[in-house]
């Protein structure tokens, strides 16, 4: 009498097993971020520095003239808060980035990126790990705005979280999307200063655009097509309680394309990041 053995293959994972590996990723990128200390303070002196010395002295230069959302005349600290959060999370978002260079290198990522969950949830995971920091370091700098007088309407604090998630997911995935293309972790600083300031400078975050388009048409157009633009005023129309929705579509269209492009580079098959001789990711 012969017996059959009959194996069942399994098909996917769990929604258990998908919330294991989200909790695992999370609270490993909040671990490092606690033991960081000096990242957290870092994120901070950035815009410190702009709010309470450069906006001091660019106070009286750049007045600021009644443009939506504002319904009055504001100071400049006032207009340029926005911007600053955004370049919290800018920032943050290309360290998260750089970690993952790091992590690569020393075989932490590369660990990570061969578990049979999907690949682009586990970076989708790590992409809600770095954005989830950055919301902690835009509200601590709220919070220090807050005794400056920068005291946007109360429900702004939380009509400003979604948009603040948003924008962290996209500038998040657009770190990941360049850390795929660093071989080595030495050349990402000479990127990272190619991207962040000419974006951060080339937007609306320190001066109203049509400032900009009085000053020099040229870089007018090209403040319209950096991405960074909409951002920081999805950010400050959702401060006050607005939507701006054109740049609702722009975050959100470049957010999913910025992911795509990621998940894509880091798909050795086809992608930047390559197998190297010993079966593992170079």
């Amino acid at each position: 009498m012969s017996s059959t053995t009959v194996t069942t293959e399994r098909s996917g994972f769990s929604v258990s097993e998908y919330i294991v590996c989200l909790n695992g990723i999370v609270w490993r990128e909040a671990l490092r971020f606690l033991h960081q200390r000096e990242r957290f303070v870092s994120a901070l002196v950035r815009p410190l520095v702009w709010l309470f010395i450069f906006a001091a002295g660019f106070r009286q230069v750049l007045g600021i003239s009644i443009i939506p959302p504002y319904e009055t005349y504001i100071l400049y600290e006032v207009y340029i808060a926005p911007g600053l959060m955004a370049m919290i999370q800018l920032f943050n978002g290309m360290q998260s980035s750089l970690s993952m260079v790091y992590d690569r290198e020393m075989g932490n990522m590369r660990t990570l990126l061969v578990s049979p969950l999907p690949r682009g949830y586990l970076l989708f995971c790590k992409l809600l790990a770095g954005t989830a920091v950055s919301l902690l370091q835009v509200y601590t700098f709220l919070l220090i705005a807050w005794f400056w007088d920068i005291t946007p309407p109360t429900i702004g604090y939380l009509t400003v979280l979604p948009a603040l998630m948003l924008s962290g997911l996209m500038l998040g995935a657009l770190g990941m999307l360049i850390s795929a293309s660093i071989k080595q972790l030495e050349n990402f600083a000479g990127v990272m200063n190619f991207v962040i300031f000419p974006m951060f400078f080339a937007s609306s975050a320190l001066y109203p655009l049509w400032r900009v388009q009085e000053g020099s048409p040229m870089l007018y157009y090209v403040c319209q097509c950096n991405p960074f633009t909409y951002v920081v005023e999805l950010i400050r129309f959702a401060l006050y309680g607005k939507m701006n929705w054109v740049s609702l579509a722009v975050v959100g269209g470049c957010t999913v394309v910025f992911m795509i492009g990621a998940i894509l580079a880091y798909d050795p098959s086809r992608g930047l990041v390559r197998r190297g001789p010993g079966g593992g990711e170079a």
